[in-house]
């Protein structure tokens, strides 16, 4: 049992997937005071990355999307119910129905929410979607039941990307508009991006990259259409945004955190800085909102988008929570992230936007199957694979160990392709958000009642 594995009040603000097995760990832990979870969604946890793969396609209803709880919590739930502010020095956690949570520690686990369309006007018009929760999977898959002539996607991220897959394999007609020149370009760079577009095409969707939307149309309250930027008109009766997530930190602000719109900041050990670089001892962060730094990539700050990560993180914020400070560890997990469209299993291990080259170095675009590589200062930092997973731990040990770029032939069918560069564009110039983001500090606001030297 680590530490002293203390009683007192621990409260986790966010009731999905991390806010979930942080509360398990705390348990297994040896954690035997007052545990509250706070979610605003009004629904028990449940997994999402179904939500835009089997619930999409009719396969699995929403509502089958619960997350199993490892053992009993003997936890208070508040679930829909949003927090609304913090008190730090009153350490008191305040929510939308007026009460306020008092805690001893704070596990902040609020994660991202779907960007939504900028103009309020037509973002409210009927057909236009955004895919981020089980009621916003179950709202769009009983639309695409029905059979809408065209499908408009915007933003050709994961998400977006998904999105579209599914709809063609319900045979529906799909226009994907990306500001971007290729899709997943942010995550994967050119060499994938180019890749990415010839598969969605060869598939028949309706691929436009380059452009944006410039404005939706409607008719007496329904969608319509889009108006490009290139001038050109789509219709459509069906939208939905894609355009990247937002981390949900406002409910922090004026709280003397680093606290922003790229997320929570925090050390190795998940515990949040002030303002000022200082780390807290009491409040701790996981999951989508963290930004934690990792040796691997020149202890820069990393923000993850993923699965694997909110679990992992999630769990070293639990352990470090009821430790003492010498049995404390540090959140060192490699990003892992997968994704499911039109036909192929793709995945990902390391930062590939982390990167200056990329060499594939399995297999070929032309049979998708293959292994892209890529390297940031003769090191490699990431591995792509398409529908040859089997290869992901090999360049995980590459990554782990700052193996040498390009990596020395370790399969059979290496084919001594020459690097290229990884080609990731600046993200101001795509219409969705990277699912990991590198960032160094981000200035912010400081509490004016605390100065530096003052």
């Amino acid at each position: 049992m680590p530490g002293d594995a203390p009683g007192g009040r621990i409260v986790v603000v966010g009731a999905s997937l991390a806010g979930l097995r942080a509360a398990e760990a705390l348990r297994d832990g040896g954690f035997t005071g007052e545990l509250t979870l706070v979610g605003d969604e009004p629904d028990p946890p449940y997994d999402r990355p179904p939500l835009s793969k089997g619930v999409l396609l009719g396969r699995t209803r929403a509502d089958a999307c619960g997350l199993p709880s490892r053992r009993p919590l003997d936890a208070r739930w508040k679930l829909g119910v949003p927090a609304t502010g913090l008190d730090p020095l009153a350490k008191q956690v305040l929510l939308a129905d007026g009460e306020r949570l008092g805690f001893d520690r704070l596990l902040i686990a609020t994660g991202t929410r779907a960007r939504p369309w900028p103009d309020p006007g037509e973002a409210a018009l009927d057909g236009m979607f955004t895919l981020r929760t089980s009621r916003d999977a179950e709202r769009l898959a009983e639309r695409l039941d029905a059979g809408p002539r065209r499908v408009l996607v915007i933003g050709a991220g994961f998400t977006g990307s998904e999105i579209a897959s599914g709809c063609r394999e319900r045979g529906l007609a799909v226009t994907v508009v990306e500001r971007g020149r290729a899709p997943l370009i942010g995550a994967l760079g050119g060499t994938v991006g180019a890749f990415a577009t010839e598969l969605q095409r060869a598939h028949g969707v309706d691929l436009r990259c380059g452009v944006t939307v410039t404005s939706l149309t409607g008719h007496d309250g329904r969608l319509t259409g889009a108006v490009l930027s290139d001038g050109e008109r789509i219709d459509a009766d069906i939208a939905v945004v894609a355009l990247g997530a937002v981390r949900n930190t406002e409910w922090l602000a004026g709280t003397g955190l680093a606290a922003g719109p790229r997320g929570v900041a925090c050390d190795a050990g998940c515990r949040v800085f002030d303002m000022y670089g200082i780390v807290t001892d009491d409040i701790f962060v996981a999951g989508d909102v963290a930004r934690f730094p990792h040796p691997l990539y020149e202890y820069q700050l990393l923000a993850l988008e993923h699965w694997g990560n909110a679990v992992a993180q999630a769990e070293t914020a639990a352990h470090n929570m009821i430790s003492r400070g010498p049995d404390r560890r540090p959140h060192l997990t490699v990003p892992a992230f997968w994704s499911s469209q039109f036909g192929l299993n793709i995945k990902s291990v390391g930062v590939p936007t982390f990167s200056d080259q990329v060499v594939i170095a399995q297999g070929s675009p032309g049979e998708r199957r293959l292994v892209a590589v890529y390297g940031y200062r003769g090191r490699v930092t990431a591995a792509v694979t398409v529908n040859r997973a089997k290869w992901l731990e090999y360049y995980q040990h590459l990554i782990e160990t700052a193996a040498p770029f390009p990596p020395d032939p370790g399969a059979a069918d290496f084919d001594g392709s020459e690097p290229v560069p990884s080609d990731v564009p600046d993200p101001r110039v795509l219409s969705h958000g990277p699912t990991v983001y590198v960032t160094g500090h981000l200035p912010l606001l400081r509490p004016p009642s605390r100065r530096p030297g003052g």
